[in-house]
């Protein structure tokens, strides 16, 4: 793996950083929130360590600004010395996707920083995705339908992505929950919440809705405009 660590505690930072680089892993670091947002932004990693003390921006503006101005969705595993249950609530809030409380043991980091890769997809899509009049760049983030560009937020970018993998396939609610939220999911209406958000910006920007519902199955993304929804 390809990870980051925004740490500012130097030792911390490079017991991480010589851990993670002995077991074969490419480790950059910033011992700021907005060095390590820059390279967050610039460079593409498959996991981030980010601390929430930061000086300059906290960890919880930084993963704002991945997650909402970037649309950045790399995996964050967030470190904080309180273990308190409303510093984890704002971490997820802000769009973390795991949570560390120090003093904590290497491997179980390293162990997350996997399953968080994993349940990611486990790599970096760089092929443009094209259905019909649709296409998703993973590279630039930029969604064009019937040449309109289209604004996504994070979550629906992640589930337009998941059903443009395979163009005609019907996903089950369960797989487009797991691709998406993982094992994190809010409630059981989250999943239609978004595909009515989704639907309703294809819409307005192609003319028309390419995402079919399937009923008593799932969802699809088919190539015409003669979609039963």
């Amino acid at each position: 793996m390809r990870v980051l660590i925004i740490e500012d505690d130097a030792t911390i930072c490079a017991n991480i950083y010589d851990f993670l680089s002995a077991r074969g892993h490419a480790v950059d670091a910033a011992g700021d929130g907005v060095t390590g947002l820059h390279l967050a932004v610039r460079d593409p990693f498959d996991a981030i360590v980010l601390d929430i003390g930061l000086p300059g921006m906290d960890g919880i503006k930084v993963c704002e600004k991945l997650r909402v101005e970037a649309h950045i969705e790399t995996p964050v595993l967030m470190l904080t010395a309180r273990d308190l249950l409303q510093d984890k609530l704002q971490g997820f809030d802000c769009g973390a996707d795991d949570y560390l409380v120090k003093p904590f043991a290497l491997k179980e980091l390293e162990a997350r920083l996997i399953a968080l890769h994993k349940r990611s997809g486990g790599r970096v899509t760089t092929k443009t995705l094209v259905a019909g009049d649709l296409s998703l760049d993973p590279r630039t983030l930029e969604i064009r339908f019937a040449k309109a560009p289209v604004k996504l937020t994070p979550k629906c970018f992640r589930l337009l992505e998941a059903l443009m993998r395979e163009p005609g396939r019907v996903f089950s609610r369960a797989e487009l929950e797991s691709a998406v939220w993982g094992d994190s999911l809010e409630t059981s209406d989250t999943l239609r919440s978004h595909m009515h958000l989704l639907r309703r910006a294809l819409a307005e920007s192609g003319g028309y809705d390419p995402i079919e519902t399937v009923h008593g199955l799932g969802y699809r993304v088919v190539s015409n405009a003669s979609v039963q929804t």
